[in-house]
Formats: structure tokens, sequence, C-alpha cells
């Protein structure tokens, strides 16, 4: 039985700074920190040889965010656009879009332009400071699904 997503695992070249934005950004919570050095366990999860890795694991209201920073094996950038094949992003409900915006540029996000108004949702794509996608959706009516309000 599927209960619901669990995490959304973000590469990123520096994990510091990743922390740093998410906390301050998005006031995520970290929750769990491991360094993995070519832990036999790890490298038969992940199914990778010689993992050296940190990890942490961020609490956001409906669901976890999970960053790690590789350093074996040597990591390649393959961000994708967002029509590519693979995980080309994560969305984030939010309540006011333009309050949203304009308080995460004060934390280094970058946006593909304005948000997109409809009569029942708005979205924009952004970029945290790692080029990531994060999408921002604001839901203006119950005829789409969204989360509940205590979790927002």
């Amino acid at each position: 039985m599927i209960i619901g997503i669990h995490h959304i695992a973000i590469s990123v070249d520096n994990i510091d700074e990743a922390v740093t934005f998410y906390t301050n950004a998005f006031s995520f919570q970290p929750v769990q920190q491991e360094n993995i050095d070519n832990d036999v366990l790890a490298n038969r999860v992940i199914g990778m040889d010689a993992i050296r890795a940190r990890m942490v694991m961020l609490k956001a209201p409906a669901a976890f965010v999970e960053l790690w920073q590789y350093t074996h094996p040597e990591s390649e950038d393959r961000r994708s656009r967002p029509c590519d094949c693979g995980y080309p992003h994560m969305a984030l409900q939010v309540e006011n879009m333009e309050t949203a915006v304009s308080r995460l540029r004060t934390h280094g996000m970058t946006f593909a332009g304005d948000a997109v108004c409809g009569e029942q949702a708005s979205a924009v794509y952004g970029y945290d400071p790692f080029d990531n996608i994060i999408e921002l959706y604001e839901i203006k009516t119950d005829a789409l699904p969204q989360l509940p309000r205590h979790a927002l």
C-alpha cells in the first residue's frame, strides 16, 4: 500500500549552501544528517560502488526534501530542461504568489518570467541557487487538488 510521497532528492554541489537556502527560503527543517563513506548497504541501495557523500534530510510541511552532495563518484552536471525526461522539477503550493516570488528572490531564486495567473491557479518556474527547478503553484479554487491548509 502506498501511503504518500516521503521525499524528493536533490543533488547539489555545495550541501551547506543548499541547507542554508532551503531552511531560510522555505523554512524546511533539518531532521537527519549522514556522512556516507563507502558504506556497503548504501552502495547496494543506490546501486553504485564506493559512495562518498553527505546527506541532509529536510522536513517540509507535507513531505521531506533530501539533499545530497557526492564526492565519489564524481558528479556530472545533468540538470534538465522542464521538457526533458526524468525528474525535472518539484512544485511547492503557495498561498500568495506575488509575496512568495518576492520573498524567494531575496534568498537567491531566479524565475523563468512572471507568474502566469489564471482564474483557477497561478504558476511560475523558478531556479534555486543550484539551478534546480522549483515550481510555485497557487491554487485559487476547490476544483483543483491541493494540500490541506494546515500543511502550507
